[in-house]
């Protein structure tokens, strides 16, 4: 009997990591880290998801003391923080998973209450947000109003980004993932409906693009390009940051990014309008995947069929998956065997319990 390949089960070279399959574990924030530093409960978590040879991409993690907007999400600013991190990247390590840290700056998606001294969250505008129906869809949000960053203050933040990538080498990271998506800082700063400066930060597509490519540049610099990867979301509209030309602006960093050889580019589909909403929509990330000369890691409500397809017909090099991923920490073997996937219940995504909606989701053999 002949057997059938599956797309997402056969094995890639990621620059120089060997890949044994194609499903990523995406970056999810989980809110299980107090005082911004993660908890041994991690581990388990990590580890239960790894599989030898699979990329996992690590919850946002915060690159300095005025980076954090949501309660109890990692940072790796502090020496304390390195070492919380350490046991957990050895997790993944043992069971022979390559491990990115994704580190991020939530810009003006905060409040006084998370910064240093309850000063204004920093951004590249001061246009405040309006306040938000939090995920779990009871608690609202709170946005204080953002203080615009003086030209001569960006380099400042650059160099959180580098001195947070070079903490992820010394924990024992495989390589850091830059968010630069849905609507945090450095997607503020990109975006032509949020970014009104008048310096060279602001203005033409170049200029808001100059920041974010500082940071990969200054990253680059600091670990090598084969350890960094970008997470874009162009088409998206998250935290009130859209763009007037999202195609212009995809195609300008895919084309960009080029320059700096950097290891991975991950996009987030234009139907995902908001985290949890998949809409049929016309525009597609090809035109990125073709001008991005590095692999290409799509994400966005994708399923087993998505994913197989995507690969198949070279859309992708690998598939992002998240809901899908945190429900079944087994993910990659219940695609090869196409078995029943358990449900993910939202209500537990963000709870702070260790256990409930974090590391108690079955596997295969213990559900029968």
């Amino acid at each position: 009997m002949e057997e059938i390949t599956i797309p997402l089960l056969t094995p890639y070279k990621m620059g120089k990591f060997d890949l044994s399959h194609r499903v990523v574990l995406a970056p999810l924030t989980r809110q299980r880290s107090f005082n911004n530093i993660p908890q041994p409960p991690a581990v388990l978590y990590y580890s239960q998801r790894t599989t030898k040879g699979g990329l996992l991409i690590s919850e946002a993690t915060g690159v300095s003391d005025t980076s954090q907007g949501y309660p109890n999400t990692p940072g790796i600013w502090t020496k304390e923080q390195v070492e919380a991190w350490k046991p957990i990247v050895d997790a993944v390590h043992m069971k022979g998973g390559i491990f990115f840290c994704q580190i991020w700056h939530v810009g003006r998606v905060s409040n006084y209450g998370f910064q240093p001294n309850g000063r204004a969250p920093i951004s590249c505008t001061d246009k405040p947000l309006k306040a938000q129906l939090r995920a779990n869809g009871v608690d609202v949000a709170e946005f204080s109003p953002p203080r615009r960053l003086k030209t001569e203050e960006i380099y400042q933040v650059v160099n959180d980004f580098r001195i947070a990538a070079r903490n992820a080498m010394e924990v024992g990271f495989d390589g850091v993932e830059i968010h630069g998506a849905h609507g945090y800082l450095l997607d503020q700063f990109m975006k032509d409906q949020v970014n009104d400066r008048e310096d060279i930060y602001g203005g033409t597509l170049e200029n808001r693009c100059r920041f974010p490519l500082e940071v990969v540049e200054a990253i680059v610099n600091v670990i090598g390009p084969d350890k960094v990867g970008i997470r874009l979301s162009p088409f998206a509209n998250y935290m009130e940051s859209g763009d007037s030309n999202p195609e212009a602006l995809g195609l300008y960093m895919a084309e960009s990014l080029n320059k700096y050889g950097i290891c991975y580019c991950h996009m987030v589909e234009p139907r995902m309008k908001t985290v949890s909403e998949k809409v049929e929509c016309p525009q597609s990330l090809l035109p990125m995947r073709k001008s991005f000369n590095g692999t290409f890691i799509v994400a966005g409500g994708y399923d087993r069929e998505d994913g197989n397809r995507a690969i198949d017909k070279n859309h992708a090099d690998l598939v992002a998956y998240g809901r899908l991923f945190l429900a079944n920490p087994d993910l990659p073997r219940r695609f090869e065997l196409d078995a029943p996937l358990n449900k993910y219940n939202r209500d537990t995504f963000y709870t702070t319990d260790p256990v409930i909606g974090y590391t108690d989701y079955p596997f295969l053999e213990s559900s029968t």
